[in-house]
């Protein structure tokens, strides 16, 4: 993919070191001529020096051939004016990190096809840290509307031993929630469960829960058997 990016600031250059990585062209827009000089030279992508808002720059930058672009520049207001531009273009793909909420639709009428609220996430992800620290991880998605779990099962808890048949009956199960993950041992492929798995103890687990479920899949999952 062709993949164009708006700011070159901590953000836009980690973006753009992740992209490279995994064997994406990459192009970085800035008006900051040392980040862009780091960019070509340490990370490997293309820079041009200019704002990601100019239309002579993006069309340098090749905004007619991009297959994504990622805005984050350091306002709102800029952000919004890239994402319109590239709307007018035709990227397919357009993705935007929001700073401020009244952003949102907005966004969303210019034509951004994902928008990131970087701090909100970023809050989220620490606040879950904090309150479940035996969550290995947690990511969020649809603008956290979604979370996904990543849970190891200990072996005394109520779900080992049991199908996800079984365990999806149980009443204590939280209805808004589902197991969409499953890896026996942790040097063992992640699989995609059915309904007859059996849960060992020692496994891996993903679940899929609305954020105000958190809290009551995470008991249920560690739950003892007697309780």
């Amino acid at each position: 993919m062709y993949v164009l990016i708006g700011g070159a600031g901590v953000i836009g250059i980690s973006l753009a070191q992740t992209l490279v990585e995994l064997g994406h062209t990459v192009a970085l827009v800035d008006i900051d001529p040392n980040a862009c000089r780091y960019a070509r030279e340490q990370i490997g992508a293309m820079a041009f020096e200019g704002s990601a808002v100019s239309t002579e720059v993006l069309l340098e930058a090749g905004i007619r051939k991009a297959d994504a672009i990622a805005a984050v520049l350091r306002e709102d207001a800029l952000n919004l004016a890239m994402v319109t531009l590239a709307k007018h273009y035709g990227v397919p793909q357009i993705v935007v990190r929001m700073r401020h909420r009244d952003f949102a639709e907005p966004y969303r009428i210019a034509g951004a096809t994902t928008v990131v609220n970087a701090i909100d996430l970023a809050v989220s992800t620490m606040a879950n840290a904090i309150e479940y620290p035996q969550v290995e991880s947690i990511m969020h998605f649809d603008q956290g509307q979604i979370e996904i779990l990543k849970l190891h099962i200990p072996g005394s808890c109520r779900v080992v031993g049991r199908s996800l048949a079984e365990i999806a009956q149980d009443p204590r199960f939280p209805r808004d929630s589902l197991i969409i993950g499953y890896q026996p041992h942790h040097h063992e492929n992640l699989v995609i469960p059915k309904g007859s798995t059996v849960l060992e103890a020692g496994s891996t687990i993903l679940m899929a829960t609305k954020p105000g479920s958190i809290h009551q899949a995470v008991d249920f999952i560690e739950g003892c058997p007697t309780d």
